[in-house]
């Protein structure tokens, strides 16, 4: 992998956006009215709920899917995933003609799987973490001659998530403070290399839960950390980082501040999103608007977008939510 720096992220995001125009939605970016009164200032959602498969991780495995050689993908994918990028990918092979086989950890949601598999994916149960499930399904791809497509360590995959970033440049030019949920980095280093590329000044802000800050806590230590990590409503985002992984840099030079929340908070923001924007929205989305509402006084009078970046929640989440 090359070394990446934002400015050639930005370059290949607007390259990502033509290409994969024909399969990603341009989602909404949607003004709250309540959100924004409760706040102080003017407050965006960016509608990646409403994505197809429900999740901006289309974006980066469809990116990735049509910048490889037709042997390549004749070949046949492998991916890992808690859900979300596993159904992109799922999805993504369907409309390219591509078949492969997508590794799960042991407590992905049933919601999850069952969409992935709705996709025409193949779904393989490997580990209880989601670097452990990353490792092992890199050693599987190796041995059967088959593509790895990483969710969050590959430049194409980082320059397909920058999409999201493009469109909310063009549907809102004046962001101040850009508010991600974080896991292995990908979205936030897409988002951030196209926002900051036009306005350095723009405030960007990681959120991770409480049960699982890897990113956060290994940027505080100057080097990756394999930490545990606990049951989180923010399953999309719990797990380690590769040891190389070249998000880990990006969000070094990216992010401003990272916002670690609790499982309480989260909770909190979710039922306030549903009852507030009537729409449904996965643990991550909920730690994104956790890191705004912790950040409440910092934003006052700012122009605010919070990236809602999936709505795959299944019946007994939502259960234990509401």
């Amino acid at each position: 992998m090359v070394d990446l720096t934002p400015a050639n992220v930005a370059v290949a995001a607007e390259q990502a956006a033509g290409r994969v125009a024909g399969l990603v939605r341009k989602t909404p970016l949607q003004y709250s009215p309540q959100f924004s009164d409760d706040l102080g200032a003017e407050i965006y959602f960016k509608l990646e709920n409403l994505q197809h498969t429900g999740s901006f991780k289309l974006r980066g495995a469809a990116n990735r899917l049509m910048t490889m050689t037709a042997s390549e993908r004749d070949n046949g994918c492998v991916a890992a995933s808690s859900g979300n990028h596993g159904a992109a990918v799922a999805y993504a092979m369907q409309k390219l003609n591509t078949r492969g086989v997508i590794f799960v950890p042991q407590q992905t949601s049933s919601t999850k799987v069952a969409a992935i598999r709705s996709y025409g994916g193949t779904v393989e149960y490997f580990g209880t973490d989601g670097l452990d499930t990353e490792q092992h399904a890199r050693q599987f791809a190796e041995a059967n001659g088959m593509a790895y497509l990483s969710p969050y360590n590959d430049e194409q995959v980082i320059a397909g998530q920058g999409t999201c970033g493009i469109e909310i440049r063009q549907q809102l030019p004046a962001v101040d403070d850009i508010f991600v949920a974080v896991g292995g980095g990908g979205l936030i280093s897409g988002v951030a290399s196209v926002l900051k590329a036009s306005n350095p000044d723009i405030m960007a802000y990681g959120c991770q839960p409480e049960a699982s800050a890897v990113m956060a806590r290994s940027l505080a230590a100057g080097e990756i950390l394999d930490l545990p990590s606990t049951p989180t409503l923010s399953d999309g985002t719990a797990g380690g980082i590769e040891a190389d992984s070249a998000t880990f840099p990006l969000c070094r030079e990216l992010v401003d501040e990272f916002a670690v929340v609790n499982e309480d908070e989260i909770a909190e923001c979710m039922r306030l999103f549903i009852d507030r924007q009537q729409q449904l929205l996965e643990g991550a989305a909920g730690v994104a608007i956790a890191g705004m509402m912790r950040h409440r006084e910092a934003i006052t009078g700012r122009k605010v977008v919070v990236v809602i970046c999936g709505g795959n929640i299944s019946r007994n989440t939502l259960r234990k939510v509401i």
